[in-house]
């Protein structure tokens, strides 16, 4: 399913805890991508800090810098959300504020890489947690190289407001780097206003909303039990059905003739 990224305009809606839900609960292989420039907290958070050594994207933008040598060193800095299968892989983020720094100038080099999953062998979805956009270093390539962007946000009105803002950010920098029209949609949070609602105001489908659930959310930050049949991980796993729709809706009009048109659905 090559890169599905999801992302926030401003505050806490709940990015980090939205991946790693999906994460758990996605039927592919999957890598989860910690690109938020701001800082990784998987590691530190539900893993409890406890690893065998220093690991994530921060020690492959150093070893890359200096050696070059990404394709080697990614699956050992990989942790196994469900050892021994390696079915639900993780790359923690950032965790010293300097790493950042090594980052950001490989943003383009790490998305090719994760497009290239998509074709090895074993084939895996990557599923890249960007944090905030307004922050320094965004990963913009990223969110042009992905399958579909959800832009995620609460469904109440200050989230909105911000979210409204940062969907006219996104829609022009695709605009300008011609990325394929239908890739960006809202996935809700919570209660609040009704989808249907929030989709017409902000002009952009919502792919599905999460339930408020914040006994998963409180273990999903801070480790324990993950208990599958929770609201949250119900629809978090359910979330990849619509999202593989959207992608053979993608490749379906990628292949349709020129003088025809496919319709785009939610």
């Amino acid at each position: 399913m090559a890169i599905i990224a999801l992302v926030s305009a401003k505050g806490s809606p709940g990015v980090t805890t939205t991946a790693l839900a999906c994460a758990l609960s996605w039927h592919r292989r999957l890598v989860l991508a910690e690109c938020d420039p701001a800082g990784g907290t998987i590691m530190a958070g539900y893993l409890g800090g406890v690893l065998d050594g220093p690991r994530g994207i921060g020690e492959l933008a150093v070893g890359e810098l200096r050696d070059g040598n990404l394709e080697q060193a990614f699956w050992s800095q990989l942790v196994d959300l469900d050892a021994p299968k390696r079915e639900r892989l993780l790359l923690p983020g950032v965790v010293d504020p300097a790493q950042a720094g090594s980052v950001t100038p490989l943003w383009q080099r790490f998305t090719d890489f994760f497009t290239g999953l998509e074709q090895g062998n074993p084939p895996y979805d990557v599923l890249v947690d960007c944090g905030r956009l307004q922050v320094t270093g965004p990963p913009w390539p990223v969110l042009r190289a992905a399958t579909v962007v959800l832009l995620v946000s609460r469904a109440n009105l200050p989230d909105l407001s911000g979210t409204r803002s940062m969907v006219g950010t996104i829609e022009r920098d695709f605009a300008e780097h011609r990325v394929p029209s239908g890739t960006l949609r809202l996935l809700l949070v919570g209660p609040g206003h009704g989808s249907a609602e929030i989709s017409k105001a902000l002009r952009v489908p919502v792919i599905a909303r999460l339930p408020h659930d914040p006994r998963t959310a409180e273990v999903l930050s801070l480790g324990g039990t993950v208990r599958a049949g929770r609201p949250l991980m119900r629809a978090a796993g359910g979330l990849e059905v619509p999202v593989r729709a959207l992608l053979e809706r993608r490749r379906a009009r990628l292949a349709w003739p020129v003088d025809q048109e496919v319709p785009d659905a939610v």
